[in-house]
């Protein structure tokens, strides 16, 4: 059966973005402080082999093509996705549909993208229906802490940057129980650390 896992650049306190120019961490405005979450996808001579525009040290395209690879859908909070700017109508990964879960209307889904208002579950199982066999990304932290909280989660990805930022939006949120984890890899990349584990159950 098709995995379910989360992969995210953070900080090394937690944060997926930083404070905004007024001294807020309210999330949905840009990166605020933290634009360098994502330098590492730039910041190499290796072309990834999955997403077109991204050059990264070959230690990098190693780890984030293989995890790429393996995404057949993905499942995005409603947060991430409007601060996406909806993903201009298609999915953050070139090949795998996107599954939107919200539990407000969302007029501007597209014909492209499913919307899914009954729960993390669903959204999953929707997903994994059309993932051919491949597994199903959740991005966002609001949708992983929602999965982690079922107990739907095998793996996180932590592409954790060499920066505290002391304030932003936190990637896990309130995680509402001790997910215990097993480091199945660690992979040092200029600007990057990739810390992939395995939810241990």
């Amino acid at each position: 059966m098709s995995k379910v896992i989360s992969a995210h650049s953070v900080s090394v306190d937690g944060y997926i973005s930083g404070r905004t120019p007024d001294g807020g961490d309210e999330f949905g405005r840009g990166l605020g402080d933290a634009g360098m979450l994502f330098d590492w996808y730039f910041n190499g001579d290796t072309p990834s082999q999955v997403f077109e525009g991204f050059k990264l040290s070959e230690p990098s395209a190693r780890v984030f093509d293989t995890a790429a690879r393996r995404v057949g859908a993905t499942v995005v909070g409603r947060t991430t996705y409007e601060h996406s700017s909806h993903f201009g109508g298609g999915s953050p990964h070139p090949t795998a549909p996107l599954f939107l879960l919200t539990h407000r209307p969302a007029p501007e889904v597209s014909e492209q993208q499913t919307l899914i208002t009954t729960g993390i579950e669903e959204a999953i199982e929707a997903a994994r229906k059309v993932a051919g066999g491949k597994d199903i990304a959740v991005m966002g932290g609001g949708a992983l802490t929602s999965a982690l909280a079922a107990d739907l989660v095998d793996e996180v990805i932590l592409h954790q940057i060499p920066i505290l930022l002391g304030g932003g939006h936190s990637f896990f949120q309130s995680v509402p129980k001790h997910v215990h984890l097993r480091l199945l890899e660690a992979v040092a990349a200029p600007g990057v650390t990739h810390l992939h584990y395995e939810v241990v159950r």
